[in-house]
Order: C-alpha cells, then structure tokens, then sequence
C-alpha cells in the first residue's frame, strides 16, 4: 500500500534518532496520517506476509472484552505473551521480571475492557463483568443503527483512572465512526452510505506494529459494515509519535524494494452479530504476499 510506504519512507528521510522507554533507539516523526478506500481492497500488506489469523483472534478478543492472554494462547496467538497486569507484576526489563510477566495470564483492564466495561473496577480476568461500566461498542453500534448522522460515535481504550494497571498503555487508544450521506432506498428499504472508521494511535512502532493496526481497524470496519447494513468506506489512522526503530531499518529498506501486489479481498460467513463473530468466520480471499521478513521481537 502506498500509504504505508509513504509513511516509511518519510519517518526514513525526516526521523530523528532518540532514545526512549524500550532502550532501543528509534528514528521517529510526529504525527503522520494513513488513508485507505475499503473499496480497492482489503488493507492488508503485501509486501511482507501477514498473519491474518493473528490479527483477527486479537480482534475478537477485544470485542469479547477479554483479558485473559491465554484465550490468545489457546488460538495460538502470542503477541500479549510478555505483557501482564502492572499490579500483579509492575513492568521491568531485568529477566526475573520479564519471567514472572510471561508466566502471568492476566492482562488488567486493557482495550476490550475499556471498549465493552470502561471505568468498571477491574478485579481479575476471571470475574463477570455483566452490566458493569459502560458498554462502549454497544453504545456506537444502536447509535449507528438509529442515528448514524451522529458525529459521537467514539470509542475510548484511553481511561486515566486505570491506564496505569493495563499490561500497556493503549497505543491505539481511541476510534470513531462516521457514515457518508446515510439514506435509504424507498424501493428496497435497503440502507445507503459509506461507513467510515478513524482511529487514533499515540506510539506507533511502523515495521511491526502499524500493518497490525491498519488490518485490525480495517477488519473492525468491515464488521460494522455488516452489522449496519452499510457499504465500507474510508479507514484513517491519526498517528502521533511515528516512529522506527534502529535494529528495524534494514528489514524496512529491504521491503520498500519489493514491489507490491494486489490486495486481497475478506469475505465473512455465518455473519449474525458482530457479537457472536468469531475470527474464524473471516478469511482473506487471493492473498499474495512477498515472503515475511524477520524484524526480531518487539521492543517492550
């Protein structure tokens, strides 16, 4: 995708190099913006492979509200393994820590939580949570079905109160959804519009962490979409400290070589309720894609 391209390649001429939390260097800009029409394709990048599974599992994790990292385990999905709630093991890079944080299964009140309970008081993974704070993701979607010229429908990952308790301070921490001339056909009572998502992200880490992000949000669109009845419209990411990081700069120059496919498409089955989707259901259609490249792990 161009617009990915171009981010790295502006981050590669304008970045500045500093140090930071993760104590690898990193070369970074501030603010950047991603902009991508649903209707050339489904935003998944092709010049490195992409494990789509991943991305969806991660998804429903967060729309299930969950917290418990060996739900992503089970579905052999390993992108939370290192990270754990802040107050049952506050977060260091000694290899004790690092230990006791990969042995704990519990994540604290992170996106799912905050999208489905914000503000609840959290008390571990395996407590009910039924009806307790407010139910963020239900709220945009009635609000989409009952008044989609609304320009509130925003859902915040970002609580003050507990940000300090979550395995991580959201990266991505906040959505919103528009819908473009929403009307409907007098004929077929069919809905007419363009559904659009917005997404704000405060660190972004461009090699590893931002294909996730812009295929994530493309497949929560695609989800609302069809749980309005609405066409997909346009995906936009308000990206604040853009950044690569220096071990990261020659698998990034190796991929800007390679030219880039055709996206691909998504097609979803058995579609009921955004609710009831589980990311098995979604699968990408003619996906080809230049071999992964090996970045190492993410800084933490």
């Amino acid at each position: 995708m161009q617009p990915y391209t171009a981010i790295v390649r502006d981050i590669m001429v304008k970045g500045t190099l500093s140090e930071n939390r993760t104590g690898v260097p990193a070369y970074s800009v501030p603010g950047a913006i991603f902009q991508h029409n649903m209707s050339e394709g489904f935003p998944l990048l092709t010049t490195k492979k992409m494990p789509f599974g991943r991305i969806a599992s991660e998804l429903e994790f967060f729309i299930k509200g969950l917290t418990d990292k060996k739900w992503l385990q089970d579905r052999n999905n390993h992108i939370w393994d290192e990270w754990c709630w802040q107050l049952k093991v506050p977060y260091g890079h000694d290899k004790e820590t690092q230990q006791k944080m990969f042995e704990e299964r519990d994540l604290g009140p992170i996106y799912g939580f905050q999208w489905r309970h914000f503000d609840a008081e959290y008390d571990g993974f395996d407590k009910d949570y039924t009806g307790q704070g407010v139910d963020q993701l239900e709220n945009l979607i009635e609000t989409l079905k009952t008044n989609p010229n609304d320009r509130r429908m925003i859902v915040s990952a970002w609580n003050p109160k507990q940000v300090w308790e979550m395995a991580l301070p959201p990266c991505h921490y906040g959505f919103q959804v528009t819908v473009t001339n929403p009307s409907i056909d007098e004929e077929t009572g069919e809905k007419k519009g363009k559904l659009n998502l917005m997404w704000n992200q405060r660190s972004v880490d461009t090699a590893l962490g931002l294909p996730f992000n812009i295929a994530s949000y493309g497949l929560l669109l695609h989800l609302l979409a069809k749980e309005t009845g609405y066409e997909e419209g346009k995906l936009v990411g308000h990206l604040g400290d853009v950044h690569i990081y220096e071990n990261h700069m020659e698998g990034l120059l190796n991929q800007l070589w390679r030219v880039p496919l055709k996206l691909c498409d998504i097609e979803t089955d058995n579609f009921t309720s955004i609710f009831d989707w589980e990311y098995t259901d979604s699968v990408v259609v003619d996906y080809e894609s230049h071999d992964r490249i090996d970045f190492g792990k993410p800084a933490v």
